[in-house]
């Protein structure tokens, strides 16, 4: 059977980059597994304007006192050094602007129907933590679904109307309601979860444990000896 992991995560989450490539990484410590990875919306600050913000204004007011920002520089820090752990090449420095995520979760929503979905966020996560584009903009947007095989006239439109907002808002409202506060959370088969980007081998042993709780399928034959 497939075991299916739901990802809630945001696409201007750096900790959210990290826990796929290590969920990447627990598949492959557990290649015996059938998992199936959907990604669900959260929006981190849904307050942010819906054409963005100033990234150091914004991130001045998150982190005004000098504390704060000796915390979040440590934090960087050690982005920096799991991104090369993970071969993700973290490049803080080329973003200035701190993005409205909810049409990049609409476009992974999109990627997603066609079987793109893990693409779709690896394409959003390096354009925006890696070359500093701002991932809230049509047509960066657009030229990222070009570039992972999606039509990119198809989801101009898209963007253009209100295809799937309620979808998205409403995804995004069931697991708040659901008590995921903070990303990445994994939810296994909505019965178990785990949240934090922990190790692959953290997870691995999460994904065993996720299918050994999954109902057995019984062979053909004792199913039709039983009458089922």
């Amino acid at each position: 059977m497939t075991l299916h992991i739901e990802m809630v995560s945001d696409l201007v989450c750096p900790w959210c980059w990290v826990g796929l490539r290590r969920l990447k990484g627990a598949m492959a410590l557990e290649p015996d597994l059938d998992v199936d990875i959907l990604f669900r919306p959260f929006e981190l600050d849904p307050t942010i304007p819906a054409g963005g913000t100033d990234y150091k204004a914004y991130m001045k007011a998150r982190f005004g006192s000098d504390q704060s920002r000796d915390r979040a520089n440590s934090m960087r820090d050690a982005l920096i050094q799991y991104g090369k752990d993970e071969d993700i090449p973290f490049d803080f420095d080329r973003i200035t602007w701190r993005p409205n995520s909810f049409n990049a979760h609409r476009l992974v929503h999109w990627a997603q129907g066609q079987s793109r979905g893990i693409e779709a966020k690896e394409a959003l996560f390096e354009a925006y933590f890696s070359k500093g584009l701002d991932i809230g903009d049509h047509e960066v947007l657009v030229t990222l679904a070009s570039e992972i095989g999606l039509d990119p006239n198809i989801v101009s439109d898209l963007l253009a109307s209100e295809a799937d907002i309620e979808t998205v808002r409403g995804e995004q409202n069931l697991f708040r309601q659901m008590g995921v506060s903070g990303v990445p959370t994994f939810i296994a088969m909505r019965q178990i979860a785990v949240q934090g980007a922990e190790s692959s081998e953290k997870l691995a042993r999460f994904l065993k444990t996720a299918a050994a709780q999954m109902p057995q399928e019984r062979p053909l034959a004792d199913a039709e000896e039983s009458g089922a």
